[in-house]
């Protein structure tokens, strides 16, 4: 699996809102969807590698795909 650094949770929301995402609900996590597809981002900074990559897939996106929008 490709490297992906720890990312701030507001440089994700921003990346995921470029790919479409929009936000439904905010709390201690923010909860984003596109379509039938729901991702929740927690409010670390920044949001560690692993799980960072698990919301990643969550998304239906490559990481590549992910990096780009950053």
């Amino acid at each position: 699996m490709p490297k992906l650094p720890g990312v701030s949770h507001l440089r994700a929301v921003k990346a995921f809102q470029k790919a479409g995402f929009i936000i439904d609900r905010q709390s201690k996590h923010i909860f984003m969807s596109k379509g039938a597809v729901r991702i929740v981002v927690p409010r670390n900074n920044p949001v560690d590698a692993y799980t960072m990559a698990a919301i990643v897939r969550d998304a239906e996106m490559t990481i590549e795909e992910f990096k780009e929008l950053l």
